[in-house]
């Protein structure tokens, strides 16, 4: 915690946030009023033909978790990389905290939980160690995140013999060292078993109840749908759609068997004004217009025009039903690496 010079105190500092006489305050607590991550046109070209991602615009705002969602070779990765100051856009922006990516600014305001190679023979406190002096992090705050995530009692055993998702949490104690603004999670589950599924999700929603913003890349659906605020769906290095989990789904659906179909169809348009009504035999499909449907009032109107209704229930559509719409069906690689000319 730094002091704050007496020439700034009750006065704007850096950042344009009011300082109040005698109070102290970390680099962190000077906050950039604008969202945690920016990009805007983001292409990353590999040669005159292959393109990885593909003009992306992306906002992520303070204190929500961003999933990022995409088949493998959607662009996710590289468009992590390019966040996270590893890989230089072709064209196009992308900043952190208003400071271009990559700035030393930038790097400071952020962890990443990615390829952290860690010493096999070395336990996961002394592994915490050495990473904490390289950032110039105090030891105290080695105890912190192994607290945070729940490998204290097996700190002081070697690396190699933790499993998968126990390495997997060493990754995110490394990334919380910096006590970053912004966490960048790129596949946390890969690999997991469900019991470590489980505990990685665990982890990451107590994130979530710290008021951090984290960015987390992955291709488990049932993960992105549990734990994001907002998801962006990445397909061919370009944002096909953007949303929370529950608009990207669409709008609900009833589902009416009635008899006779066509009189049950008319009652319900004018029930359900602005709804979609489609006939499907002796079934009604109805899709909500600008308001729910108000399942108890048509029903009712339907059985005081005589009309038989023998079964009704609701659907939504689930997100992995709009992500292999969106993606074309696709699942895998070759759908990001493609040629401009091949379009």
């Amino acid at each position: 915690m730094a002091e704050v010079p007496a020439d700034q105190r009750g006065s704007w500092a850096a950042g344009g946030v009011r300082v109040a006489a005698g109070e102290t305050l970390s680099p962190s607590a000077i906050r950039h009023q604008g969202p945690v991550v920016e990009a805007v046109g983001l292409t990353k070209r590999y040669g005159s033909r292959v393109v990885a991602v593909d003009g992306l615009d992306l906002r992520i705002e303070r204190g929500e978790t961003y999933g990022l969602l995409g088949p493998n070779g959607a662009g996710k990765t590289t468009t992590i990389r390019m966040v996270l100051g590893l890989v230089r856009p072709s064209s196009g922006s992308v900043t952190v905290l208003g400071r271009r990516a990559g700035s030393a600014a930038a790097i400071r305001s952020l962890g990443a939980m990615g390829d952290t190679a860690f010493y096999p023979f070395l336990s996961g406190r002394d592994n915490l160690r050495a990473l904490a002096r390289r950032a110039g992090v105090d030891d105290a705050r080695v105890e912190t995140v192994l607290e945070q995530v729940s490998l204290r009692p097996r700190a002081g055993d070697h690396f190699s013999g933790y499993s998968l998702g126990m390495k997997q949490r060493l990754g995110v104690a490394a990334a919380l060292l910096k006590d970053p603004t912004l966490l960048v999670l790129d596949e946390p589950s890969n690999g997991l078993d469900p019991q470590g599924q489980l505990e990685m999700r665990r982890l990451i929603t107590q994130l979530r109840a710290g008021g951090r913003t984290i960015l987390l890349s992955s291709h488990d659906l049932d993960e992105v749908e549990r734990l994001c605020d907002r998801v962006g769906i990445v397909a061919g290095g370009r944002m096909l759609a953007e949303g929370t989990p529950d608009s990207l789904r669409g709008e609900p659906r009833l589902h009416i068997h009635a008899t006779p179909p066509r009189a049950a169809a008319e009652i319900s348009t004018q029930v359900e004004q602005g709804a979609e009504v489609v006939i499907d035999g002796e079934q009604l499909r109805i899709t909500a217009g600008a308001k729910p449907i108000d399942v108890a009032s048509l029903n009712a109107a339907l059985t005081a025009a005589g009309i038989s209704v023998t079964e009704l229930h609701g659907t939504r559509r689930s997100l992995e039903e709009t992500f292999l719409t969106l993606t074309g069906g696709r699942t895998a690689g070759a759908d990001s690496v493609r040629s401009r000319t091949g379009e």
